[in-house]
């Protein structure tokens, strides 16, 4: 009789066992499930454009970073290497409407190197494609926003591109910055800080 109930008493202690763990997987994998379930989306709108993007902000960092080659700086892929955004238009209606857009560039004041020194590559990813929409380019030699831009963008900005939606659509780009490689001045650190921008205005019917 001793011996059952001490049978009874390590299988009740097994069962114990197997339930607590079970439980306690069951609520590690949902902390799990939970907290990679979608990244936050942060928006930009400006008139009829919106530009959304995962990261924290609307830019690229460059700290200490070496030069490398275009070769080198068309390739950087991955998080804190790329900043990807999506500009998106809505249009509508059953009219003819065309919505002009700029995809601009502003410097961070603490940034501490040359426009010259540094290089941007802008490509479009539509269907994960990663189609050239800007050569590598150094800042220093971008155009600027002027005073009456047709998509509405403030003047004095580096712009990067420029498109038109004549329907509700979407476009996706990456931006590439890197040190170029003909920079000698760079010394022991550098930083630069792009926060990037889109502007978008109907056109005049």
């Amino acid at each position: 009789m001793k011996d059952n109930n001490n049978s009874k008493q390590v299988l009740l202690s097994v069962l114990g066992v197997v339930i607590l763990v079970v439980a306690v997987v069951g609520v590690s994998f949902a902390a799990f499930s939970y907290s990679k379930t979608g990244e936050k989306v942060n928006t930009i709108t400006t008139g009829t454009i919106t530009m959304s993007y995962s990261e924290n902000t609307n830019g690229i960092n460059l700290t200490d970073a070496l030069p490398m080659s275009d070769e080198q700086g068309k390739a950087l892929a991955g998080e804190n290497n790329v900043f990807d955004f999506t500009v998106t238009a809505t249009i509508n209606g059953s009219g003819t409407t065309t919505i002009n857009y700029d995809v601009t560039a502003t410097k961070e004041s603490d940034s501490t190197l040359d426009d010259s020194a540094v290089k941007v590559y802008l490509t479009n990813i539509d269907s994960n494609a990663d189609t050239q929409v800007l050569k590598p380019t150094k800042v220093s030699l971008l155009s600027t926003t002027g005073s009456s831009e047709a998509s509405g963008a403030p003047s004095g900005q580096f712009k990067l591109t420029t498109g038109t939606f004549t329907s509700t659509g979407t476009h996706k780009y990456r931006l590439r910055m890197w040190v170029a490689d003909d920079y000698s001045n760079l010394g022991s650190s550098g930083t630069y800080k792009l926060r990037v921008s889109v502007y978008g205005a109907a056109a005049a019917q």
